[in-house]
């Protein structure tokens, strides 16, 4: 099965964001040969919410986005900029074409299959469910998570009860609709987008009574992320099991996580799109790929964990590279 065209979005701005942009775009066309829409690189335009220009400025890695056919989105940032970067994923969706289905993927990711071949079903959108509980963090005196996401439900008129996962128990929180924001996608970006941030910015500016005690810093694109799906019809199931997040896409975070956790295949293939020499003059620029991938210290991590008895907590993965002094971001 090969999809309709749909549209591809990433971040992308100075720093590591434009080296991530460049390795995302060159999965992409390694893997996904049958992927015939457009990718996006959507870059914020400096403005009174950017204290530094974060547009990119670097014109080696502009020339090789262009070489791996991604095309430079700017946007501009009214209501989040370096007060909440997250929220550039929000913002960067209203300069995409209106009325073309699309895909979001955070920068951090590779793609390591057929794109083309995901079974999207568009008019249901979904995202990514690699997600621990992060959010809330529900209080000794109340409320608990049916208290807190009931309100949120019912500030923007939606039912909470066609959200739930009924198989889980009451109060935990696997029963509520909950995503990463890693990855997410719908039948078209503006609309998807205004809806999100109409949601985004009412819950920043005005949470409600219930959220008393819950911070919404670095989680506000999450709190609000189910509630925008399930007002479009999407839920949990709306994407069958082990494509993104699976054999077709790997969210890695990091170097040293990648590294750390990820399979063979995901770091043979990291080494095999970093490894032309034109591409490779322009990723040295950025010091965790020049250590990690050109250099050999992304080996040195992987010495360290058994991949099939990594620690539960990343906060463990992370204790044990930085005690070894291989830690980079």
């Amino acid at each position: 099965m090969v999809n309709a065209p749909f549209n591809v979005m990433i971040i992308g701005q100075a720093g590591r964001l434009q080296y991530e942009a460049l390795l995302f775009a060159a999965s992409l066309r390694h893997c996904s040969p049958g992927f015939s829409g457009r990718l996006f690189v959507a870059v914020p335009q400096q403005g009174p919410l950017w204290q530094k220009d974060p547009g990119i400025r670097n014109q080696e890695v502009l020339q090789a986005l262009a070489d791996l056919g991604a095309e430079i989105l700017p946007f501009e940032s009214k209501a989040f900029g370096a007060a909440y970067p997250y929220g550039n994923k929000i913002e960067a969706l209203q300069a995409m074409p209106k009325d073309e289905p699309f895909v979001f993927f955070d920068t951090d990711t590779l793609i390591t299959g057929e794109l083309a071949e995901v079974p999207f079903d568009f008019s249901r959108p979904s995202a990514s469910l690699r997600v621990e509980g992060t959010w809330p963090k529900p209080t000794l005196y109340g409320p608990g998570y049916s208290g807190i996401w009931q309100s949120l439900y019912s500030r923007f008129g939606l039912d909470l009860l066609s959200s739930l996962d009924l198989s889980q128990p009451e109060e935990y929180w696997k029963r509520y609709l909950y995503f990463n924001a890693g990855f997410f996608y719908g039948a078209c970006p503006r609309a998807f987008g205004k809806r999100f941030l109409t949601y985004a910015q009412s819950v920043r500016n005005d949470p409600p009574p219930e959220l008393t005690g819950q911070t919404l810093e670095p989680w506000l694109d999450q709190i609000v992320l189910p509630l925008v799906i399930h007002s479009f019809g999407g839920g949990r199931d709306a994407l069958p099991e082990g494509y993104l997040d699976g054999q077709t896409s790997c969210h890695y975070r990091l170097f040293p996580l990648l590294y750390a956790r990820e399979s063979d295949r995901v770091v043979e293939l990291l080494q095999e799109i970093a490894a032309p020499n034109w591409l490779k003059k322009v990723l040295k620029g950025y010091e965790p790929i020049k250590r990690m991938v050109y250099q050999g210290r992304g080996e040195k991590v992987r010495a360290l964990f058994d991949r099939e008895n990594l620690p539960r907590r990343e906060q463990a993965i992370r204790n044990r590279i930085k005690s070894e002094g291989f830690w980079m971001r």
